[in-house]
């Protein structure tokens, strides 16, 4: 966007070069991937600064969960993309005899991507990607609340797209609402629930089609007999990743009092494995975004017995890797979601409670389960509901651009990733031909 360019003024040029149908091509399509790829690629160490400033990841995890990642999204949709743009042909009923039918995927027309904080990049260019390849313009409004991040993209995306067709918008609420209340063709939204719903409000002024991407309490229910050193290890990487900030970890631990006890002494230990005794050190754990969110997130530790962790440090924004025990259902941090590094562990008799108590609570946006019970894994997939379902290893099914990812009630509606996300940015369109001879 020019500097004193308004949203008004940005769509309705994207949408006069959407209106030129050169968008539509298959070479524009893979010129802006190319494109997106490479300023992914040639900028790699100035992009994990820009994360590091506003989340403190480390180069590692910054290559990992946000660069590589969306490196990948972009190659496995480039090697597809012909092939998921065909024509794809359907039977015709006998009285239409003579006729055939098919679907082609129309690109929607101007969509806007408003991106959260927690994965300030990734969470922007992945569904970015995703409008590109369907043919679209795209408005991309990364988080305010990352500020470095924003700026580092909002600097380098016009350099290596089609600056006709996609543009940044940066700014904090009254540039998010200015944004909302322009006429697009798709809204994808990242972010919390609070938010989401007003994102539904301004798209029904204009009856736009929204993808709501938000949060929840992820459960982890653990069985009786697992190997709970293995458990505890998946437990920690995933929960603890980007310092807990990830809308996908494991929001708390669902097992039997026996086996809490046990659980108890081998997430201290994996906690000590993978950030060393003392994680302010490690240079792979990260901070909490902002004073505003510590406070909130240290005003939780007292909803049980600390395991592990409960130390903080708000000038640092430091909240040490956290595992709470005794932790009674009602108490304040399993009233909403805690996204932060403290891990609950609740009690209950056993499965049939697990479930109950699961189904008894908004529908996540993943459920996970470490058992080797056929018969667990049948109920939990068939009992439960949820976004996604893990079973062994949390977090890792968004890694799979074959798998759709997206939640369910409250925890977001719509679906992305590989093909999903040409599905979402596209109209697929039916066409019925009758030859009049």
């Amino acid at each position: 966007m020019q500097p004193t360019e308004k949203p008004a003024e940005a769509v309705a040029r994207l949408r006069a070069t959407f209106r030129t149908g050169r968008t539509r091509t298959l070479s524009w399509r893979t010129e802006q991937l190319h494109g997106l790829r490479a300023m992914l690629t040639g900028h790699r160490q100035e992009l994990a600064a820009a994360l590091h400033a506003d989340l403190g990841k480390s180069e590692r995890e910054a290559f990992r969960t946000e660069i590589d990642f969306t490196v990948r999204e972009i190659d496995h949709t480039l090697e597809r993309l012909e092939g998921w743009l065909r024509p794809e042909p359907v039977d015709v009923p006998e009285h239409l005899g003579g006729a055939s039918a098919w679907t082609v995927l129309d690109p929607l027309g101007v969509v806007l991507v408003i991106a959260p904080w927690n994965y300030p990049l990734q969470l922007l260019l992945a569904p970015v990607a995703g409008a590109l390849a369907a043919g679209n313009c795209v408005v991309a409004k990364p988080s305010e609340v990352a500020p470095a991040t924003s700026r580092a993209i909002a600097g380098l995306l016009p350099r290596y797209l089609d600056r006709d067709a996609v543009t940044v918008i940066e700014g904090a609420v009254p540039e998010t609402t200015a944004l909302l209340e322009e006429h697009f063709d798709h809204i994808f939204y990242t972010g919390n629930s609070t938010v989401g719903r007003i994102v539904m409000r301004a798209a029904a002024e204009h009856l736009t089609p929204v993808s709501l991407e938000l949060g929840g309490k992820s459960p982890a229910f653990v069985d009786r007999g697992t190997d709970l050193a293995a458990v505890a290890a998946r437990l920690v990487s995933t929960k603890f990743l980007n310092a807990g900030q990830t809308c996908v970890a494991p929001d708390y631990v669902l097992t039997d009092p026996a086996t809490a006890r046990e659980l108890e002494g081998a997430l201290a230990s994996a906690v000590r494995e993978l950030f060393g005794a003392d994680p302010a050190t490690s240079g792979d754990y990260g901070r909490i975004i902002n004073e505003r969110h510590f406070d909130r997130l240290t005003g939780l530790l007292g909803s049980g017995r600390v395991v592990v962790g409960g130390d903080s440090d708000r000038a640092q924004r430091y909240l040490a890797p956290t595992v709470l025990a005794e932790v009674a259902p009602g108490s304040p941090v399993m009233a909403e979601e805690i996204f932060g590094p403290i891990l609950p562990v609740v009690e209950v008799d056993g499965l049939d409670e697990a479930i109950a108590f699961i189904n008894d609570r908004d529908k996540p946006l993943a459920l996970y389960a470490f058992t080797e019970s056929v018969l667990t894994r049948d109920r939990l997939t068939t009992e439960t509901s949820s976004g996604g379902l893990g079973f062994g290893l949390p977090v890792a099914h968004l890694t799979v651009p074959d798998l759709p990812f997206g939640g369910v009630g409250e925890s977001g509606m719509g679906r992305y990733h590989g093909r999903y996300s040409l599905e979402t940015f596209s109209h697929r369109k039916a066409v019925l031909d009758k030859p009049l001879g």
